[in-house]
């Protein structure tokens, strides 16, 4: 169900045998440089991207605070999976399954651009933390 999710996310003008192939293809490449497999490593990267808190912009007294929410159970994942999506899309020279495999095997090692975001999110709530009692 993860999987499905993911792929409808990145897919385009309704191509599914393209972004098949893709995960297929990443699936692959993650299982030869690991040797584990390919799910269990995509499942270990959207767990490692899942943000615990996000911020949320509140108007109080003609002033914008940032203030930190948890996050609920789907939008966690979802958030995880526009993350990985967006590093996926950022990196250039490469064919998507190559990029999206490394990005994945970056985030199942806790480092990579989608690990980036999510260690710059959880930055800036505790900074403001302060405004929690806006929420």
């Amino acid at each position: 169900m993860l999987v499905g999710k993911f792929m409808m996310s990145i897919m385009k003008d309704g191509k599914k045998n393209a972004v098949e192939k893709i995960m297929y293809d990443a699936f692959e490449i993650i299982h030869e440089r690991t040797k584990k497999g390919g799910l269990n490593v995509f499942e270990q990267a959207i767990k490692n991207v899942s943000p615990l808190v996000e911020l949320k912009s509140r108007r109080v007294g003609g002033a914008n605070y940032q203030v930190p929410i948890p996050v609920a159970g789907e939008r966690r994942i979802t958030l995880a999976i526009r993350w990985i999506k967006n590093a996926v899309k950022a990196k250039k020279g490469k064919k998507m399954a190559e990029k999206l495999a490394d990005e994945l095997i970056d985030a199942s090692n806790k480092t990579g651009g989608a690990m980036k975001k999510r260690e710059d999110v959880h930055r800036m709530a505790d900074a403001n933390k302060a405004f929690a009692h806006f929420a």
